[in-house]
This record gives structure tokens, sequence and C-alpha cells, in this order.
């Protein structure tokens, strides 16, 4: 995680110092060398995974409110006093990992963390803290709420899960009798009105036609994931043959994305073991029989998943790595 410290007084600086040694991350004092709150602030809940307010949980509830967007895309916000005895998750603390942070840096200087969300102080099963544990994009954030409340009500929630979930059930969670009638699901083709958990596993394999633009690459993604009923979120990076390193649009379509690239050789291409779907002409440019399916494989060295798409001079796979999740939902947990 990456963390951002800023500190009001030098005892807080001090502190702030002391913590990020521990969870590392740059530390900043307001007002010294030009450090504004706001501009800081700006800054950092921009580009870090978590910021850290060492001093009044008013001033960091009054710096961080204009860029608060929702649970599924703010960072992690802790405020700490500057005496180091308590340790505050103010925003996103089970998607953003802010609950979690606040009992590590709590840890480092003997403080009390101060969790206040309801799944947390009753000890009931967080879906949104068990999907950030799993490494799962949550698709709609507004119906945790339902699973949550459900479950602190004292009702039992149904799930669905497109793999085998190991270990012991929580209370309250029972598998669905069908996938339909779930209230939430973990997967990678989410349909209907159930809570979808989806795991961040997927490589997309891409080939395309030398000059393709972002915006033509972008427009058959979402085609591509229309037609297949997946979850966008799932991909994690992309692959492609080495002819493509240099191809602008391809490069900006996964930089939009936050995707890094791996880029094979066709005789590593052509060494990938499997059963692909073969084309003669893409033979005769590349000198192997298929680009995007091969390269999902092996950068995510696992299976395929979805195969060979092609629209408009474009192609698409998807591989997805090995993944086998389990009911473990605390740091604390064995």
């Amino acid at each position: 995680m990456n963390c951002a410290y800023i500190a009001f007084t030098a005892r807080g600086l001090a502190l702030a110092e002391r913590l990020a040694a521990a969870c590392p991350g740059s530390v900043a004092r307001c007002g010294a060398g030009g450090v504004s709150l706001r501009a800081w602030t700006e800054k950092q809940f921009a580009s870090a995974d978590a910021l850290v307010f060492v001093g009044a949980a008013g001033i960091a509830v009054r710096a961080v409110a204009p860029y608060c967007s929702g649970k599924a895309v703010d960072p992690a916000v802790v405020v700490l006093d500057e005496g180091g005895r308590f340790a505050i998750p103010l925003l996103s603390g089970h998607l953003g990992g802010a609950n979690d942070l606040a009992r590590r840096l709590a840890a480092v200087c003997h403080a009390v963390p101060v969790i206040t969300t309801a799944t947390d102080g009753r000890g009931v099963f967080a879906v949104d803290e068990w999907a950030k544990h799993k490494n799962c994009a949550v698709a709609e954030p507004e119906r945790i709420k339902y699973v949550s409340s459900a479950l602190l009500a004292g009702q039992s929630v149904c799930y669905a899960a497109d793999w085998p979930v190991h270990g012991e059930l929580p209370a309250g969670v029972l598998p669905a009798a069908s996938a339909d009638r779930a209230d939430f699901a973990l997967t990678l083709t989410p349909t209907g009105e159930a809570l979808h958990l989806v795991p961040r596993i997927a490589v997309l394999g891409v080939g395309c036609k030398r000059g393709t633009t972002a915006q033509k690459l972008e427009t058959a993604f979402a085609d591509f994931c229309a037609a297949h009923t997946f979850a966008p979120q799932a991909v994690v990076s992309a692959a492609s043959i080495d002819l493509k390193k240099n191809e602008a649009g391809l490069s900006a379509f996964c930089q939009k994305h936050g995707w890094p690239m791996d880029f094979y050789t066709a005789a590593e291409l052509r060494a990938v073991p499997g059963k692909f779907t073969p084309s003669g002409f893409v033979q005769s440019i590349t000198g192997v029989d298929n680009v995007c399916e091969r390269a999902a494989v092996l950068a995510a060295d696992g299976t395929l998943f979805i195969p060979k798409w092609a629209r408009d001079g474009v192609t698409f796979a998807v591989a997805i790595r090995p993944f086998a999740p389990d009911w473990r939902w605390k740091n604390d947990e064995p």
C-alpha cells in the first residue's frame, strides 16, 4: 500500500516518520517547505493508496471532503492524534483498506484502533472486506449495503461462486439454490441483481492491425465485454506479440486502463502448449497462428477463458490466472 503521511507539529512529524518506517510512504509537514494542506491532499488523493493525517480528525475531514467520490474509488484515509493514542479510519474502511491500515499503524505505536463500521463492531461477515482480501473488484458498490444490512439484522444471505470457496462458511452465509437466487456472487460474468465480486485475475490478449487507434480498441473492448457478459474490472494486464510494441493506439488504450503490457516473440507464442484458434493469415504476417489467445495464456500462466473474438481488425481473448478463494476475511485469521 502506497501511503502518504502529513503532520502539523514537530511531535506529529516524529510519529509520522516512525509510522512510515513500518508502513512505507512519503512524509510531509504542513507549512514546511511550501507544503500546503490543500495542494498536498489534492495530489495524494489522486495518487496514493492511503492518506494518513497525524493531527486532528476535523482537519482531515475538511481536507478530504472536496475530493470524495465513492467507496469504490476513494483511497483509505486514517487519522492518528499526534500522541499516538488513537488510530481512526475515516474513509474507505473496507474496500480501501483503511480499517486494516489503522490496525497496522496502531500496532506500531500501541494506539487503540477506533473501528466504527458496524460489521466490524459486531463481528459480522463483511462482504466488501472479504472482496478486498480476495483481490476482487466490487461491480456494484451500492449493493453492499443490502448484504451487510441483512447480516446485521440477523438474517441469512446466499452466495454463488464460479470457483469452490474453501473453508468454513461465515455465520449467516449460505450457498444459493441457484445463481439467480444469490445475494452476492463471485464471478467474472455478472448478471442479475446480486452484488457481484469480480476476481482481478484476467489477462487480455490483444491483436490488431497496424495503426489501430485507441478509440477503435476501446469500442471493440466494450463490444467484446458485452458479447461475453464479461466484467472489465477483471482485467489486470494485457499481452500481445512484440511486433505491436510500438503501436501508439494499443499503448494509449492500455495506459488508460492502467494495464501493464507483456510482449512476446513469435517463437515464444508458438511454444505455448494448448489448443488455439488458428489463422493462416495471422501465421503469414506474424509467424504464429494465433496471437491473442496464446499471449493471454502465456502472460496469465493460466487457462483460456474467452477464446478469440474478432471485429474490425481487432482480436481479443481472455485467460485467467489460478484462483483459489477461501472464506477468510480478516487479517488476524490464520
